[in-house]
């Protein structure tokens, strides 16, 4: 077993120096790439044959090398998107170019021997469907707001004819635009009115308004709970939106049901980590005030008041210290 733990994400990562940090606290070998970055700046030669059942071989940044046989564990966060590096490529080599470092590169990655990933990239894949979180969490016995997933407008004002209010969601983020700046589409109360011809163009999401009296964010970090109530100036739809620093969190506990449920849920998917939404419609001792909104398999929790504790947990699986780390989050 190796002692290196190798962490995938961008140059600028708030998030993940949390956890180099706490890392480095404990002299564990830290290793940070970002596959984005194939070239120069990051080199690697990886070898299997007869003798080796399992790839072997080095990666290379500008400042740190690594045998991956000396990796342990993998923190998987937020790398840049695959590029063509430099030059004048055709549309075609460039998507080639892309294509060829996403499954070299990043299939040997996510391939490693016995190593302990959070998350495994195709975990996050699998787990990055609203619509198949939405449905294990009613499997789980979770409470979830009435949803509709449609294209049809007469669908949608069918919908919409029997609920208060009703929401629309996105499934993804908004698209950088063409000058690089990501965007965003909030949580937002739609008229019915409004639900014309054009709802045809695309899958929307649709939910019953939920009345709450505030949000809670989740944090699960293996077999460690996290839980901060977080009550936005006057009440907001949706607290992502605003100032931040207004927002006021307070810790709250969880009741042992939705745990067990969230210990269910990050396993059912193969996940090790997981950020969870869910609106609150009463005194949060009740588990039938709590309602689940969604995971985010790789969410952001470096801004929380929790966040040292929270980077710890991390840095407790990432480096073998969580009993059961290896057997609940070892890759292929």
């Amino acid at each position: 077993m190796g002692s290196t733990v190798l962490v995938v994400t961008a140059l600028e990562d708030l998030t993940a120096d949390r956890v180099i940090e706490a890392l480095n606290e404990r002299d564990v070998r830290v290793v940070r790439i970002d596959p984005a970055d194939i070239g120069p700046g990051l080199v690697f030669g990886f070898r299997l044959g007869p003798e080796r059942p399992g790839w072997g071989g080095r990666l290379r940044t500008s400042t740190r090398e690594v045998e991956v046989a000396d990796v342990a564990s993998v923190y998987w966060r937020r790398p840049s998107p695959y590029s063509a590096g430099r030059g004048h490529l055709t549309q075609q080599l460039r998507d080639f170019v892309i294509a060829e470092a996403r499954h070299g590169l990043g299939g040997v990655l996510g391939g490693l021997h016995g190593v302990v990933y959070v998350n495994h990239p195709a975990a996050v894949a699998r787990a990055d469907f609203k619509p198949a979180q939405l449905q294990r969490f009613a499997a789980l016995g979770l409470r979830v707001p009435p949803t509709l997933i449609t294209n049809d407008p007469e669908e949608a004002r069918k919908f919409a004819a029997g609920q208060e209010h009703v929401v629309y969601k996105t499934f993804r983020g908004l698209p950088p635009g063409e000058d690089g700046r990501a965007g965003a589409i909030w949580t937002q109360r739609i008229d019915p009115r409004a639900l014309d011809e054009t709802v045809v163009v695309t899958a929307h999401l649709f939910q019953a308004e939920i009345p709450k009296t505030g949000d809670v964010r989740v944090t699960v970090v293996g077999r460690q709970v996290f839980a901060q109530l977080i009550t936005a100036p006057g009440g907001a739809l949706d607290w992502r939106r605003g100032d931040w620093n207004r927002l006021v969190h307070t810790p709250v506990a969880v009741p042992a049901s939705i745990r067990s449920a969230l210990h269910s849920y990050v396993a059912s998917f193969g996940l090790v980590f997981g950020c969870f939404d869910f609106a609150l419609t009463g005194p949060g001792d009740d588990p039938e005030n709590w309602w689940a909104i969604e995971c985010n398999p790789n969410g952001q929790w470096g801004w929380l008041p929790d966040a040292p504790a929270i980077a710890e947990a991390f840095a407790d699986i990432l480096s073998m210290e969580e009993n059961g780390a290896q057997d609940d989050a070892c890759g292929p």
